[in-house]
This record gives C-alpha cells, structure tokens and sequence, in this order.
C-alpha cells in the first residue's frame, strides 16, 4: 500500500485527487491507497444525497466564507477547515469483507489504534464513528466504484465550534453527546506526527507495509483535466 500525502488543498482540488485515486484504483492503474490531507479554508462537505437546503445555513456559509461542496459519499453534512486531518482508504473490494458493516469497523480500527498511539483511549461506534470520552472525534463514510471501495473521514485536531454553528443546521438526534478534539483531549501533534500515527495504526489492522508515494501520471492527467474543465466552466 502506498500514503499520497497531499497536504493542503483547495476543497475542490481534494474532490478530484480522491475521485482519480478511486478511478485509478478500479481500473487497476495504482496500488491500495492510503491519503491524507487538509482543506485550505473551512469548508462544508454535503453527502451525496444530502439536500442543501436540510444541512447548510447559507447565509451563514456566505458572510464567513464557507465552500460548499458535494462529496461522492452519502452521509450526512460536516464542516471542516485547516484544522481537521482528512483521511480516505482507496482499496481493491477482494482485500476487504463484502459487507460495508463489516469494512467500517476494520477501516476505522485503524484509527483507533493510531489515536491509541497518541495517548487516547479511543472506541469504534457503530455505523462509521470513533468517539473519545464519549464524544466524537472521528467520521467517516464510503462509496464504490467498479471494484473499488473508499473509505474517507476526518480526525478533529481543533474545533472551530463557532463556524460549524453559523454554518450548519443543527441534528436534532445525536447517538453521542457532542465532539472532541485532540486539542481538548490535550493532545499537541503535528502534522508529521499524525501521519505516522496513522501509518502504523492501518499497517497494523490491515496486515502491510505502507510506503509513501506520490500520485500516478495517470491520475496527475485526471486531475489536471478535472482542475482544466472548472477553470473553462468559471471563466467562460
């Protein structure tokens, strides 16, 4: 398995590298996947299904400055900025159980244990959540395309709680009571740090090594198209 370390992007730019590295991937064109990275501004991040209008307070998103953007996973609605590391896990669906109820908890053990090697006792919780001291640390969700599963979701390294309140309407029915941040748990790692916890928390339940990489050509061209055609579509 390979780590593609992206560091920070543009929230559009971050769509079109895991889409590439999920087309790349079913198309056979890339080894299993681990990515990482972080938005460049704050940004909601709609699930494919989502209706805009039962997740996003515009006029909140409008006067500070929030992208909004529609990701290819369903699930619900999430703000995320500078402060939160995303992950995705792109993965050929034979090296995974066929069940998603079971590739959840496989997936997210990994960032139990990489939160584990920074001093937290983290817990997996049912569907697609990691909680610490009962709250919310981690989420995650999934698509498929063609034989390949992605698994993506964020580790909350600071809250900007008074974004997420301007921005997002509020879930009535929450399963935990609230979230976390590593900075609330008193955890102070770097980017580096994480990175590698994250590493050896996936080498570990996946059973194999993980070497950084850059992207392929093939999905360098694919993201290039996809940056080309939205430079064409905002400047006609």
């Amino acid at each position: 398995m390979r780590l593609v370390d992206s560091g920070s992007c543009h929230p559009r730019e971050s769509l079109w590298i895991e889409d590439a590295i999920l087309q790349a991937r079913a198309a056979g064109e890339v080894p299993d996947t681990l990515h990482i990275y972080r938005r460049d501004r704050p940004t909601v991040s709609m699930g494919r299904f989502s209706r805009r209008k039962d997740c996003v307070v515009d006029t909140g998103a409008l006067e500070r400055g929030v992208e909004v953007i529609r990701r290819q996973s369903g699930g619900s609605c999430i703000y995320t900025d500078e402060k939160q590391l995303i992950y995705s896990i792109v993965m050929d669906r034979d090296h995974l159980p066929s069940n998603r109820l079971q590739t959840f908890p496989l997936i997210c053990s990994g960032l139990v244990e990489a939160l584990g090697s920074l001093g937290l006792e983290a817990v997996y919780k049912p569907v697609n959540d990691v909680l610490v001291d009962g709250k919310k640390i981690s989420g995650s969700a999934q698509t498929r395309h063609r034989g390949a599963l992605m698994q993506h979701g964020t580790i909350i390294m600071e809250l900007n709680r008074e974004n997420m309140d301007a921005v997002l309407v509020p879930i009535k029915e929450r399963s935990y009571p609230g979230l976390t941040s590593l900075q609330e748990q008193g955890v102070v790692a770097g980017w580096d740090e994480l990175k590698e916890a994250l590493r050896k928390g996936f080498e570990k339940v996946l059973a194999c090594r993980i070497d950084d990489a850059p992207l392929s050509d093939y999905e360098s061209r694919m993201v290039l198209e996809k940056r080309l055609n939205d430079d064409a579509s905002c400047h006609p």
